[in-house]
């Protein structure tokens, strides 16, 4: 089968299927609540659905930590309802990506079972070492969520490797008997109708031969070891062989550290083994790695994490473009201005909607959705928000601490969405939802803001609707202009005669309004703006206009 790029004129709406809406009234966002929103997203421009996973799972890594790849679970309505799903969304023109986790399972999968008491064929479908001769562990490796990246089994009599949870053991890839049943997980889906996968940290899976010490990377020791590492690219060609190139599908990596040189070693059109990437760059304006290691917001970071991802890759490879998903906190809390909500989260769409790629809006974005704030470690459901908190320096105060989570904990990304102002937002009709609301509902919710035409949702579905019918967008040079601003990002998308100019500011005063040389404002149309009477010469606090030229 011939692969085509439907995905170049797609917009995917990511979601969290935990918090997104409950159907069957027991608290737990569900399937059911997925076919019951379907219209909504039609409604809202999207055209691609991405599901974080929906396999049965222990619920270590809220779904990360996977016990069965062929089976949809119960607590999200079973493979019936997801059938049902994936048949709605086609019916809406609709594509479905789901979340293929194969550098690690979760430690009560079977294969994992069975390895740990070394019965054939899984005695090294994962990667186990005994200590080093001291007694110590295998090597000085970190884990990213818990500690350090070993875990004694007292039934093997060894050590798994773990780069996440503990309770996510490591896939042995250089086992072909692996990549063989990865396989069998690809086909499965795509064979059901399934359009894709986003890909789990799947720079992860090959790692360095002898599994050495890291003496260089100061976080995450061992991670020069493991990322992108010494068989990636012939396990994905293989992937690709083998599997994607007999269906007409999207495949996306999700690659942290990840530079557009490096990235195009992946996603190449002409060689690459993935259609896309999703780096973490553009995550990186106000942090140094990781969100838990804060620095004051650089507009001038954000914008070049976007220029150098759409030079580098024009006309060789194909962007993934995001501002939000499940692994961050919410954009308007780090980027933009909850005092200037409203304004400035339609900045922040008007940003990156007019870029070239692929957009991904995450759930509860379209309607401008904040930080989280609870005032006790025991609300928090992620595994590494209560991991750093019950590590962090006994110097800390309890409020020292949970500001420090609600600045960075992902948890802020996966309450549950807001969708009216009744109890539990709409939610859940259960007496207590699975993760607590945040307590803004009343003022942020969906039913409200599709009342509203000046809302943040209606800002969204007016710059889908516009993206989609411009063919600059897609095919158009990107230019940068005052690179350099701390506090106006302005780009144009140049394709013969049309041209369009989008102007973002990205401060809390009013800001001189300057346009790039051979832009007359009076010679073009105002297609999307977020202030009603924007004033001549001056842009207003958070304000974004986007020009038109024909």
């Amino acid at each position: 089968m011939e692969r085509t790029r439907w995905y170049k004129d797609k917009v995917f709406y990511q979601i969290w299927p935990r918090s997104f809406k409950d159907g069957n009234g027991d608290g737990i966002g569900d399937l059911l609540g997925v076919y019951e929103k379907l219209d909504y997203l039609k409604e809202l421009g999207v055209n691609g659905i991405w599901f974080s996973p929906i396999y049965p799972s222990p619920g270590a890594d809220c779904g990360y930590d996977i016990a069965d790849y062929m089976d949809i679970a119960p607590e999200f309505g079973g493979m019936e309802a997801f059938r049902a799903v994936l048949e709605g969304a086609h019916e809406r023109g609709m594509k479905v990506l789901m979340d293929l986790v194969v550098n690690h399972t979760s430690d009560e999968h079977e294969w994992f079972q069975k390895s740990r008491q070394r019965i054939d064929p899984y005695t090294d479908y994962y990667i186990w070492r005994p200590a080093k001769p001291d007694g110590s562990l295998p090597n000085n490796w970190d884990s990213n969520f818990e500690g350090k990246a070993w875990t004694y089994d007292e039934v093997r009599g060894e050590y798994y490797l773990h780069l996440f949870a503990i309770k996510q053991p490591d896939l042995n890839m250089d086992n072909h008997l692996v990549r063989e049943e990865v396989k069998k997980i690809m086909r499965f889906w795509l064979d059901m109708g399934v359009d894709g996968f986003r890909e789990d940290v799947i720079t992860y899976i090959s790692k360095k031969e002898g599994l050495p010490d890291d003496h260089l990377f100061p976080i995450y020791k061992g991670m020069p070891n493991y990322n992108h590492g010494p068989h990636i690219h012939e396990y994905l060609a293989e992937f690709k062989a083998d599997v994607w190139d007999h269906y007409d599908i999207f495949t996306v990596a999700e690659a942290p550290l990840v530079s557009p040189e490096l990235a195009l070693k992946y996603i190449a059109e002409e060689g690459g083994q993935i259609d896309s990437m999703i780096q973490f760059q553009c995550e990186c304006a106000d942090c140094l790695f990781t969100d838990y290691i804060p620095m004051p917001f650089s507009l001038v970071r954000m914008k070049k994490a976007f220029s150098d991802w759409q030079h580098k890759l024009r006309g060789k490879a194909w962007n993934v473009l995001y501002i939000e998903n499940h692994d961050h906190p919410r954009i308007i809390s780090r980027y933009g201005s909850e005092k200037f909500w409203k304004e400035s989260g339609k900045t922040l769409a008007a940003s990156y909607l007019f870029l070239q790629g692929t957009p991904f809006i995450y759930q509860g974005q379209e309607i401008g959705m904040l930080n989280w704030k609870p005032r006790s470690i025991e609300a928090y459901r992620d595994v590494q928000s209560i991991y750093n908190y019950h590590h962090w320096s006994p110097k800390l105060t309890e409020e020292q601490k949970l500001r420090k989570l609600w600045r960075s904990s992902r948890d802020s990304a996966r309450t549950p969405v807001q969708w009216d102002n009744s109890p539990n937002a709409g939610f859940t009709d259960a007496e207590t939802p699975w993760m607590d609301v945040n307590e803004n509902y009343h003022e942020i919710n969906v039913a409200q803001q599709l009342a509203d035409p000046d809302s943040i949702l209606n800002f969204y579905k007016k710059a889908i609707g516009l993206r989609k019918s411009l063919k600059s967008v897609r095919y158009g040079k990107y230019i940068e202009h005052f690179p350099l601003s701390p506090t106006l990002y302005c780009y144009t998308r140049e394709l013969k005669c049309e041209k369009l100019l989008v102007l973002c500011s990205y401060s809390d005063k009013p800001q001189n309004l300057k346009v790039p040389k051979g832009y007359d404002l009076s010679k073009g149309s105002l297609v999307l703006q977020n202030y009603a009477s924007p004033l001549p010469g001056i842009l207003q606090p958070y304000e974004c206009r986007v020009y038109l030229f024909k």
